[in-house]
């Protein structure tokens, strides 16, 4: 199956995994929107860890992204900038970000995760990623709250030293 990034330039790769999800495997029920209405949603943003960054390393993204969402560009459920280049792990559910890093509105315009939430009968493959950057902050990009995560990725695209990625499936 292709990734959202594939399109993109090539870039190394750092490990990312999660003890609440696997690659390939399928989100738990605290991972579905409540904002969306999903049964037993939490909209609970999973954990993550991530090793191998590049020197040069001053931050890095976080984002979720659902590319099947019935939409024509997709649904952007997260993403986290700003993340210090120390920083290689989020608990689940993370309310209070480290260092200087913050959420850009999703596409729901809400600063915050949004869990899974396709249609009633639809399967959807939601690719988590995090990205290393070589600037500390998107903002060194002239990049502020008001920007949406289509407008960060593309800013960031020239600054991206390496990226993990996992695709995470969402069912109802």
């Amino acid at each position: 199956m292709s990734t959202p990034f594939d399109h993109l330039p090539a870039v190394p790769t750092l490990a990312l995994t999660s003890s609440d999800v696997a690659d390939g495997g399928e989100f738990a029920p605290a991972q579905y929107s409540a904002m969306f209405g999903v049964p037993g949603g939490e909209d609970r943003s999973p954990q993550l860890s991530w090793s191998g960054a590049p020197d040069g390393t001053k931050s890095f993204v976080v984002t979720v992204y659902d590319p099947q969402a019935p939409t024509p560009s997709g649904f952007w459920h997260w993403m986290v900038v700003d993340l210090p280049a120390d920083v290689t792990d989020l608990p689940a559910g993370v309310s209070v970000l480290p260092g200087a890093a913050w959420t850009v509105r999703n596409d729901a315009r809400a600063a915050q995760f949004i869990g899974s939430a396709p249609p009633v009968g639809a399967t959807d493959h939601y690719s988590i990623a995090v990205q290393a950057l070589d600037v500390a902050s998107v903002k060194e990009l002239g990049l502020d709250s008001e920007a949406t995560p289509a407008f960060v990725s593309f800013n960031i695209l020239s600054h991206v030293i390496a990226r993990g990625e996992i695709t995470v499936i969402g069912r109802r």
